[in-house]
């Protein structure tokens, strides 16, 4: 009974954060826009080493009433050691463009390196994340303006562990430095996400999260709300 009132406790206090942060979104004046990211799953943990990912992803915008983009994501993490991780990931994309006078979806894909480093301090866990990732539209050249979308990515987040408590807090912030060819280059968005993870034994683990993100270095920066739900299935070689 007494983790059933816990969940329930804390189910209420995310919906709360949930609902502030849309509120937060009504009355900014120089918001643009809020989206929902949904994605469903499936991890291997091939070993202590080794373990393999693939998700599913669909994006909402436009106050979440059209398709902004879906794709599919494989990816690959190995464990140096305990702190320090390497991985990389592929990603096949299908874009809506609806803007301009050729509209329709695009074909993309995007690749990412990452390298990762956590430690504990406390009930804290930290984490830093490097990415260096790449993005391109499939079937158009550079001769028809077309160059590698290219971003470093510098992540931090933080989780505290609060003892008989399943939805411990994380909260993350990343800053994103954009190089393409022909483009203005340099920190062009940041974002910050508060979000909590719940373990369903033998089911999973669902995740919810409330995402801010904002343009840097432009006259009139887009500002956008996000709400995220993920649910992935994790299996584990025997």
């Amino acid at each position: 009974m007494k983790s059933i009132n816990r969940l329930r406790s804390g189910y209420m206090v995310w919906m709360a954060a949930l609902m502030i942060g849309t509120s937060c979104f009504a009355q900014s004046g120089d918001t643009d826009d809020l989206e929902s990211w949904t994605s469903i799953g499936l991890k291997y943990k091939l070993n202590k080493k080794w373990s393999f990912g693939l998700e599913e992803q669909l994006r909402l915008d436009e106050n979440i009433s059209e398709i902004s983009e879906y794709f599919t994501e494989l990816d690959a993490e190995y464990s140096i050691s305990k702190s320090f991780d390497i991985g990389g990931g592929l990603r096949y994309i299908r874009d809506n463009d609806n803007k301009g006078n050729i509209q329709g979806y695009e074909n993309h894909f995007r690749f990412h390196v990452d390298a990762t480093y956590k430690h504990k301090i406390n009930a804290l866990s930290l984490k830093y994340r490097l990415r260096y990732q790449n993005k391109n539209e499939l079937g158009v050249d550079n001769s028809e303006g077309d160059y590698a979308n290219q971003n470093i990515r510098f992540k931090t987040s933080v989780e505290y562990d609060f003892k008989n408590w399943k939805l411990d807090p994380e909260f993350s912030a990343e800053i994103f430095n954009h190089f393409e060819e022909g483009d203005d280059n340099g920190f062009s968005k940041y974002r910050l996400t508060l979000g909590t993870d719940y373990k369903i034994r033998k089911y999973g683990k669902i995740g919810l999260f409330y995402r801010m993100e904002k343009e840097l270095n432009v006259d009139l920066p887009e500002t956008t709300h996000i709400i995220g739900l993920k649910y992935t299935y994790t299996i584990k070689n025997k």
